[in-house]
């Protein structure tokens, strides 16, 4: 029989029909393996994200542990500055009292004409009272220098509390969305 063109017509439909069959299995298992590739990559993500939720919660409590920690030493130091401004007052009035061992150490001289031993005694008495009297206002200039820098370092804590609160302030509205 001669070729009929309807036969090589249906072979060549045919044969297209396989093809594109097999075309579209392939294209099927193509997106199947898309498809577990999108949902592992996708729980990976949520995972992700429940650690980062749980590690902002966690920075925002030390965050919170941090500025209370500041609070507690602000107060801290605001004590010390009040105690150091009492020791001060207390070495001022040590050093006022001192001043009047001047006139001790000349009284102390009249009387080493009649007692020359008492007087020699008292002549190295007025030596190291002197000596201590220089060093107690040396000591009054000290701390009223401490008072002083202990002042700076209570208004420094109290700038950085308050920098470490406006830290953490985001980090509090972000409390109400985050379990």
């Amino acid at each position: 029989m001669a070729d009929d063109p309807r036969r090589v017509l249906i072979e060549t439909v045919a044969r297209i029909g396989r093809e594109t069959q097999l075309h579209l299995d392939e294209r099927a298992r193509h997106f199947w393996i898309t498809n577990l590739v999108i949902i592992i990559i996708s729980l990976l993500l949520v995972i992700l994200a429940v650690f980062n939720v749980y590690y902002v919660r966690v920075l925002y409590k030390d965050l919170d542990g941090i500025v209370q920690n500041m609070d507690s030493m602000h107060h801290n130091l605001s004590e010390v500055t009040g105690n150091m401004s009492t020791i001060a007052e207390h070495v001022q009035s040590i050093d006022n009292s001192i001043q009047y061992m001047d006139n001790i150490s000349i009284h102390t001289a009249e009387m080493s004409q009649s007692l020359p031993r008492i007087g020699n005694a008292m002549s190295d008495m007025a030596v190291n009272v002197d000596v201590i009297n220089q060093d107690m206002g040396l000591m009054t200039f000290s701390l009223f220098n401490i008072e002083q820098r202990t002042g700076h370092m209570t208004g420094n804590v109290s700038l950085i509390r308050q920098n470490v609160r406006q830290i953490a302030r985001p980090m509090g509205m972000m409390n109400s969305f985050f379990p």
